[in-house]
């Protein structure tokens, strides 16, 4: 099977991990750099121009689309998935996790624990509101675009929260409040779903004084045993999303698991180091289930 890694860097350690793995069960693994990719579309069907050369014969694709090229990605993503090729996860389901405000409205339609969050068009004067609907200071302010814990201010007082509404809405930056949960102590949850399990789980606790827990900014991991409102909390939300590898982001509250986000191209560092799980190896193990359901299907049509 050929089994191609959309990466734009081959050096990165979960890009390494999944092409070891794909090696490892018998298969042929290539690196694609999405962004290098030319998509063709005609009447002949779809086809991706790659370095010059037409790329053919990919049975299945994992994607690790970077936050920054989306867009382009995506479509990818897409043009694989009509030339016939199983993708761990869908373009739809990237497109829809990566939008914060999207992901959050479907999470709640669902009926799932989340921090209460407000997002506001940028009305004058409607900073103190929008404060106050989530419960008053201090809040957390997202950009909607931020990712590894950038873009994301907490706010102790509501003179500090409306200064920092008021700043991003005159750089006509997108936001969304959230009330803040004293009790998380700076840490969350990170649990790891492949193909409807959890396969993997860790705690995350932000360094000294700094309520972010994410690695990226210092913060440091550690195997965690989910109870069953977590593990259940984490497939629902990655369902809800339609992602079948997913890394779910909780906190844990007075009332219970709240998803924070649910993110589509989750690493394997951490995750793997704090569990000592071969985490790359399941997610080929569930490319081997859907290629082999895919050309099931094909057969009886």
């Amino acid at each position: 099977m050929k089994i191609a890694v959309l990466s734009r860097n081959t050096k990165l350690f979960s890009t390494r991990r999944l092409v070891e793995e794909i090696q490892n069960a018998g298969h042929e693994a290539m690196v694609v750099d999405h962004s290098l990719c030319d998509l063709i579309i005609e009447q002949e069907g779809p086809s991706i121009i790659y370095k010059g050369q037409k790329l053919e014969g990919v049975d299945a694709i994992i994607p690790r689309i970077g936050a920054s090229v989306t867009f382009y990605g995506t479509a990818v993503v897409r043009q694989f998935e009509l030339m016939g090729a199983f993708s761990v996860v869908t373009s739809q389901a990237i497109v829809r996790s990566r939008d914060k405000l999207r992901s959050l409205q479907i999470l709640s339609k669902n009926g799932l624990g989340m921090p209460k969050t407000a997002f506001t068009n940028f009305s004058k004067g409607g900073e103190k509101q929008l404060i106050e609907q989530v419960g008053s200071a201090p809040v957390i302010i997202k950009l909607l675009e931020g990712t590894q814990g950038l873009g994301v201010v907490l706010a102790e007082t509501k003179k500090a929260a409306q200064s920092v509404i008021e700043a991003f809405h005159g750089l006509k930056a997108r936001i969304i409040v959230q009330e803040f949960i004293k009790e998380a102590k700076g840490a969350d949850i990170r649990a790891f779903v492949v193909n409807g399990k959890v396969v993997g789980a860790m705690k995350r606790q932000g360094a000294e004084g700094e309520f972010r827990s994410n690695l990226h900014r210092g913060g440091v991991a550690t195997v965690i045993k989910l109870s069953r409102a977590e593990r259940q909390a984490a497939l629902n939300a990655a369902k809800a999303l339609g992602l079948d590898v997913a890394g779910v982001d909780m906190l844990q509250s007075a009332r219970g698991p709240l998803i924070l986000e649910v993110n589509s191209s989750p690493g394997l560092e951490g995750i793997e180091s704090a569990t000592g799980v071969n985490i790359a190896a399941e997610i080929v193990k569930f490319v081997e289930d859907g290629v082999r359901k895919k050309s099931s299907k094909r057969e009886k049509h």
